[in-house]
């Protein structure tokens, strides 16, 4: 046995389960994305800007993991589409924000409302104190698999 299989074979169920947690919403997100006739890159930037706002084609490029010509490519293809729009600093005019557009937050509210619904059906028949420790556990998930990422 490897010092890789070893580490795996002695790796927590919970972790697991937080495993199939991200490979389920992996699958998700394409399911959706192919739904409206998007690639899950494409729909993932729409979620990326209407959760944080408008913000630098780089910057979303590497919130996506993609390159920064990859998402100029991608912004031009979606800017086309009518789902993001480029806007112009006020304050200095070569700065260019991308932001989602009033089509592209009906798709991702079309898209995102089912499995929403259920993900809060579950989670509502959580006791408050289990909400509590969800939430905290969840919290420390994301913080860990977020170490290292360098977003400016």
């Amino acid at each position: 046995m490897d010092e890789n299989q070893a580490v795996l074979a002695n790796v927590d169920e919970t972790t697991f389960a937080v495993r199939g947690v991200i490979e389920a919403s992996r699958d998700l997100m394409a399911r959706m994305a192919k739904s409206v006739e998007m690639n899950a890159n494409d729909l993932t930037a729409i979620a990326i800007l209407n959760h944080h706002g408008p913000m630098g084609p780089v910057e979303l490029g590497r919130r996506l993991g993609i390159s920064g010509p990859s998402a100029t490519t991608l912004v031009d293809r979606m800017e086309e589409a009518g789902y993001l729009a480029r806007v112009r600093s006020d304050t200095d005019r070569r700065r260019v924000a991308v932001t989602v557009t009033d089509s592209a937050r009906e798709i991702a509210a079309a898209v995102w409302r089912p499995p929403i619904e259920k993900l809060d059906a579950v989670s509502r028949t959580l006791s408050a104190a289990e909400s509590a420790v969800v939430r905290d556990f969840l919290a420390r998930i994301t913080e860990a698999m977020n170490e290292g990422r360098e977003i400016s």
